[in-house]
This record gives structure tokens, sequence and C-alpha cells, in this order.
């Protein structure tokens, strides 16, 4: 007898860490899987925030922490807000998390009601979707494509908006396509909901520093947005602290409360060595980590080579991130070692038995017609996967 809950029986696993444990299991069966599906950095924690760690074990910091974080960290997080995004959050509106898929629950579960919809650009974060519905609200899917950028228009969005529309998520640098929106997209999106007061919009920024354009603008900096949006970070990406689980948000101070609130029931405070060490990541300048951002673009400039050089292949130039997400519908309805492509899901299970690469479904990012493939792993593996992806194909 299955004893548990519809909502659980109802949701999906997260398509990203599937292929993560399929790709381990055959590694460990001793198939040689290259991995490039996770959204995982290979380089370790630079060492000025592993030392502040250390110094935070010594100085016997073992005790719960507060619900919504350190006030040192917080200090942190608004100077780091200021600095980088020019924006000014107060304390009382700053809330710390284990981890910014954390942060993201707490807002769905504090906002939404079911029957409240909420808009997603597609693709989006896996996550979204099902965070959204485990609240009992509907995502709304917004299609968008590589002649797009992957991004949505303001006559899309306003085409999107209904009574029920309760809030608008989404990430810029995105996660899959490593799309940015511009301040003029931004801006226009912004103009379409000022006639929408009602909508809170969620803005993703995790990926904010790898980020190769130059184009940084967040929501909130649009005066009359500030009070409506909430601006999600954390460490995992940017500073290669994905198992340290320390996100955060700035947003409007009743719904950081309520965050505050939900969260006091759920895991309390993050991590007491992590957020110490989250201190010294966010303290020290932009150039302590920009090592890992020149190499991701390095990366991106290989990956995008071997990408355009596979027939049937087509691809945005992602401005920042560390995925591309090509379009490979060119090969649905073809048989390959006698197995049929039917859409992207098929394309990406076929190269991780055929061709022993792990990459990522673009149907759980709300493109059914895309794979996501991750460049954060190393020069040799990437050309390595592309190598055997070639053969297979050709």
């Amino acid at each position: 007898m299955n004893q548990l809950s519809d909502q659980v029986n109802r949701l999906q696993t997260s398509a990203t860490l599937a292929m993560a444990a399929k790709a381990r299991e055959l590694k460990e069966a001793g198939k040689d899987i290259i991995g490039l599906s996770l959204g995982e950095p290979d380089f370790t924690t630079p060492d000025f925030i592993k030392n502040a760690a250390i110094e935070a074990i010594n100085a016997d910091y073992h005790s719960y922490t507060p619900v919504d974080g350190y006030k040192e960290l917080k200090e942190s997080i608004k100077n780091k807000f200021k600095r980088d995004n020019q924006l000014d959050y107060q304390l009382s509106q700053i809330v710390v998390s284990t981890g910014a898929k954390q942060s993201l629950y707490n807002l769905a579960n504090a906002i939404l009601n079911p029957g409240d919809e909420v808009i997603l650009p597609c693709p989006y974060w896996v996550s979204y979707a099902d965070i959204v519905k485990l609240t009992g609200a509907k995502p709304i899917e917004v299609p968008t494509s590589v002649a797009t950028d992957f991004k949505m228009s303001a006559a899309q969005l306003e085409e999107a908006i209904t009574p029920k529309t309760k809030m608008l998520w989404y990430s810029s640098p995105c996660n899959p396509s490593g799309s940015i929106y511009s301040e003029n997209e931004l801006r226009a999106l912004a103009e379409v909901l000022k006639k929408h007061p009602q909508i809170i919009v969620v803005s993703d920024e995790i990926y904010e520093h790898i980020n190769f354009s130059g184009n940084k603008f967040s929501m909130a900096q649009i005066d009359f947005m500030n009070e409506r949006t909430v601006t999600v970070n954390g460490v995992s990406k940017a500073f290669s602290m994905t198992g340290w689980r320390i996100g955060f948000i700035g947003a409007p101070e009743y719904i950081a409360k309520a965050c505050t609130k939900l969260q006091g029931q759920v895991t309390s405070g993050a991590n007491c060595i992590a957020q110490r060490a989250v201190i010294a990541a966010l303290d020290a300048p932009v150039e302590k980590i920009q090592y890992m951002i020149d190499k991701f673009k390095e990366r991106r400039k290989l990956t995008l080579d071997l990408v355009n050089q596979i027939p049937g292949f087509t691809c945005n130039e992602p401005e920042g991130a560390f995925y591309v997400f090509p379009n490979v519908a060119h090969y649905f309805g073809k048989t390959i070692k006698g197995k049929t492509i039917h859409d992207a899901s098929d394309f990406s299970m076929l190269l991780l038995e055929e061709a022993n690469v792990a990459t990522v479904t673009g149907k759980a990012f709300g493109n059914p017609d895309c794979i996501r493939i991750s460049y954060a792993a190393s020069e040799a593996d990437i050309k390595n996967a592309f190598d055997r992806i070639q053969k297979l194909l050709s």
C-alpha cells in the first residue's frame, strides 16, 4: 500500500540530480562516464574562505544560529548588495537560508495560495515549477527559443498575465540558457508589471558574477519595482561553494519576516561554520574569484566551438553562467544505435548510454527541444565528451 501523500506522489524528481545519480551508477558499474550534467564548478573553494571556516571552528562557533542568519553575515550581504547591485536593503530585509533553493521554497510558501499562478519564462531552472506546484499554485510557462536568446518579451508577459497571476520567477544569468536580461529588457517588463501591482517578482541572481557581457542590472533597481521584487542569491556557483549550502534574499520587509517565520518551523538557522566562511567570501573584492570567471569564459569559447561542429545543433551564445543549451530537434524521429529519438529526453539518454556523456534533457527546464550541457568541467573532459558525441552522431 502506498501511504505517501498525493503531493509527494505528484512531485517530479530533480532531473539534474537524477541524471547525476544515473551517471554515478554507471561509473560504479565500470563505465567511463564524463559528467556534463551538474552545475557544479570543478574548482576547490578558495583558500581564504576555507581559512575563515577553520578560524570559526577554532573560535568555537558551534551553537544554533539566528533563524535569519548571523547579524555579521547580514551586514556583509547588505554591503554586497550595495556594492554589486546598487541595492539598499536593511538587515530586516535579508534572510539567510540553507542554499538559494531553500530561499525559493520559503518564498513560494510564504506568498502563494492554491490556485495562484506563477509566470515562468522557459527555459527555467528545473526546480521552479515543482516548488510552485507544492504550494497548490500553477506554473504558467512562457515559451522562448534560440532565436530570441531564450528571453521573454514584454508582449509575452502581458499576454500571460491573468487575474490569478501572483508572481513572476526568472533567473539572469539564466540556468540553463546563460542568457542575461539587459536593463532595457527588464525596464520593458517592468512597464507591463506596473499595470499589475499584485505581482511579486523573484529575480534569481545566483550566477551574477559569472557574467561575460558586463551587462548587470537587477529588477529591484527600478524604483517602482523595488517593493515588489525579491532578489535571490548565494555563494554556490561563483565561489565554488556548492556543498556549503548558503543562500540569501533581499526582500520587502514583510516578505523577509514571513520567510523567517516559515524557516523557523522547518530548518531554523543555516550552518554556523558555513555562515562565518561566507562573511569572508562576500567581504572580499570580486577580483579574488576572477580567475574562475576567466576560466569559465575560456571554456565557453571551447564549448561553443565544439557545439558548432556538430551537425544539427543550434545554440545561442550565452552571456553568463556555465551552460550551453543547444536545440537538438534535428535528431528527433531519427534512429541511432537502434534507438528512436522522440525528444530531448531520449537524446540525452542516448548520449549517456552510447557515448557515456551525461547531460540533462531540456524537458526538465520547460523546453523539450534542447539539452543542457555544463562546461563547469575540465577542458580535457569537455573535449573528450564532444569527441564522443561527434563520433556517435556521425
